[in-house]
């Protein structure tokens, strides 16, 4: 490759190599695009040059990023972030948000409850492209490139920022079946003679449940034969019979309605707010502020 152009990238460029990132594919990029793929090439050849560095390797099936690529990708998600910022403090943006919106949750929650929301929110702003990735790890936003965390919990980043979208608890719970022929627990320590459904989801403490009673914290450790990292599999187990449950009331509501699980021990919850959670940098971003003002009315509707 040879030594890179004085000038810098355009913002179009870099828009088209986003676009072909995203699309694995010139062809899909430049009918996306509106563009011949021709000239898709050109600018990705053009971005090469003024870069001084080789972005993809190309074959006719794949595309696959160089090291000096994945850098790339992530200045031009940064720089574009920062352009559309930048234009958003100066135009209504703040009613009218555009532009890609990268989001992530956790498994159970973002499947459930997030998807639902986003799909609202694509459809009130029609000019935002919305990406929705879960997990069930801790997730570096910064490192991995999202605008914004949809996360339940209050055991928040500090080097970020973080509005609460609502509150949430998470309650004990088990099948009539299960609490029939093992008995309903009476205080915190009978945990001990139970079958514990135990998860290990993101970096919440395994096998320790902390919980909160009349505003004092207390702790008991629990244990059973059957434990998971993903929730909706261990809601199964409880679905089944198979032991008491601690989880989300936003999960569990439809299921304590129905009959399906009770409640035990009442008086103990664990606080398990909603937040959106952002790094700092999109702190004044309009377009961030909109959406996260969007799914705060949203959430706290739903909670009602």
């Amino acid at each position: 490759m040879n030594t890179p152009r004085k000038e810098s990238p355009l913002p179009e460029d870099l828009r088209v190599f986003l676009t072909v990132i995203r699309k694995s594919s010139f062809v899909a990029a430049s009918e996306e695009l509106g563009l011949s793929p021709a000239y898709v090439s050109k600018r990705i050849r053009v971005l090469e040059e003024v870069l001084g560095a080789r972005l993809m390797h190309r074959t006719t099936r794949n595309i696959a990023l160089t090291d000096a690529g994945e850098r790339a990708h992530r200045w031009a998600v940064r720089i574009l972030d920062d352009l559309d910022n930048f234009v958003g403090e100066l135009t209504d943006v703040r009613q009218e948000p555009s532009g890609l919106l990268h989001i992530c949750s956790s498994f159970g929650f973002g499947r459930n409850h997030v998807a639902p929301a986003v799909a609202l929110l694509s459809s009130r702003f029609s000019g935002l492209e919305v990406r929705l990735d879960v997990f069930d790890r801790v997730v570096d936003i910064v490192a991995e490139g999202f605008d914004l965390e949809i996360r339940i919990g209050d055991d928040l980043p500090a080097q970020h920022r973080a509005r609460k979208l609502t509150d949430n608890h998470r309650v004990l719970c088990a099948t009539p079946e299960y609490l029939a022929s093992r008995g309903t627990p009476q205080s915190l320590k009978d945990l001990s003679t139970h079958d514990c459904l135990v998860i290990k989801e993101r970096n919440n403490p395994f096998g320790v449940w902390h919980l909160q009673r009349d505003g004092r914290d207390e702790s008991v450790r629990v244990n059973g034969p059957l434990s998971s990292n993903n929730g909706e599999i261990v809601l199964q187990w409880a679905l089944s019979g198979r032991g008491i449950l601690l989880r989300s009331y936003w999960d569990v509501k439809p299921l304590l309605n129905a009959g399906k699980l009770v409640r035990v021990l009442h008086d103990y919850t664990q606080s398990a707010n909603i937040w959106a959670v952002y790094p700092t940098r999109l702190a004044d971003s309009a377009k961030l502020r909109v959406c996260v003002e969007f799914l705060q009315d949203h959430f706290q509707a739903l909670a009602e």
